[in-house]
C-alpha cells in the first residue's frame, strides 16, 4: 500500500497524550506505595489537574485536530463510525479523533477531572488529607472519597477500552495510532483523500498555555486552603 506522511498532531497534544499516561501510572503507583510517596500523590494530583485544564484550553485555541469543534460529533455519528468499522475494509485514518475516539477523549478528561478534583478533599484518616480537606464537611468529606476511590475503577476501564481500540485499528484497520501520536505523522494511504489546509499552532505556545494553567490550579488551592 503505497503511503505519503501526513501530519496529524502538534507537539503539545502529543505531549499532553503521554504526560497523561504518565501521570496516571505514577498516580497509581504512589497510592500503592502510600507513606512517603503519598506527597507526590498530592503532586501528581496537581499535574493530572492542570493538565485537564490545558487540554480543555487547547481543545479551543488549539491546532485544527486538537479543537473540540473539529472532532465532537453527535452520538449518532459515533455509532455509525463504529459499524463502519466492523463492516469496511482498510485504513481507517482520521484528520485528527475519529467520532468514536472524540467520545473517548472528553469521557477519559471528565473521569481523571473527577479523580484530581476529588482527590484535593480526600483522607486516608491516617496522615494524609488533600489540601482543601478543612473547605468542606466530615460528611462531604467522605462522599468525596469514596467517590476518588471508585472513579479509579472507571479510569482503568478507560484506559483499558482505549488500548483495545488501538489494538483493532492497528490489527484490523492496519491504522497505526500510537506511531501517529508520538511522531505526529501518520502514514496515509495515497487511495485515501489527504486532508488539505490543517492548521497547526506553536510548540511555544501549547508550554506557555500548560505554564499558566498549572500556576492556576497550583496557586488557586495555595489560596482556597489559606
Amino acid at each position: 500500500m503505497d503511503t505519503t506522511p501526513v501530519r496529524l498532531w502538534d507537539l503539545p497534544t502529543r505531549a499532553f497524550h503521554w504526560a497523561l499516561v504518565a501521570g496516571i501510572g505514577f498516580s497509581w503507583f504512589s497510592a500503592e506505595m502510600g507513606g512517603n510517596w503519598m506527597e507526590w500523590h498530592g503532586r501528581a494530583g496537581t499535574f493530572l489537574l492542570a493538565l485537564v485544564l490545558f487540554r480543555i484550553m487547547w481543545g479551543f485555541i488549539g491546532s485544527d485536530t486538537a479543537r473540540f469543534t473539529q472532532f465532537v460529533t453527535s452520538p449518532v455519528q459515533a455509532v455509525q463510525h463504529w459499524r463502519e468499522m466492523k463492516t469496511h475494509q482498510g485504513t481507517a485514518f482520521h484528520a485528527g479523533h475519529n467520532p468514536l475516539g472524540a467520545w473517548m477523549v472528553l469521557g477519559l478528561l471528565a473521569v481523571v477531572l473527577l479523580q484530581a478534583s476529588t482527590g484535593l478533599f480526600a483522607s486516608d484518616d491516617i496522615d494524609t488529607e488533600g489540601p482543601l480537606l478543612g473547605l468542606v464537611s466530615g460528611g462531604v468529606a467522605d462522599v468525596l472519597n469514596i467517590i476518588h476511590h471508585l472513579n479509579f475503577n472507571l479510569i482503568l476501564l478507560f484506559v483499558a477500552v482505549h488500548i483495545a481500540a488501538v489494538l483493532f485499528y492497528r490489527f484490523r484497520r492496519q491504522t497505526n495510532l500510537v506511531k501517529a501520536m508520538v511522531l505526529g505523522e501518520a502514514d496515509w494511504p495515497v487511495a485515501q483523500a489527504v486532508p488539505q489546509g490543517l492548521r497547526f499552532q506553536s510548540a511555544w505556545q501549547g508550554a506557555m498555555t500548560f505554564v499558566a494553567c498549572y500556576a492556576l490550579v497550583y496557586f488557586g488551592i495555595q489560596w482556597l486552603a489559606a
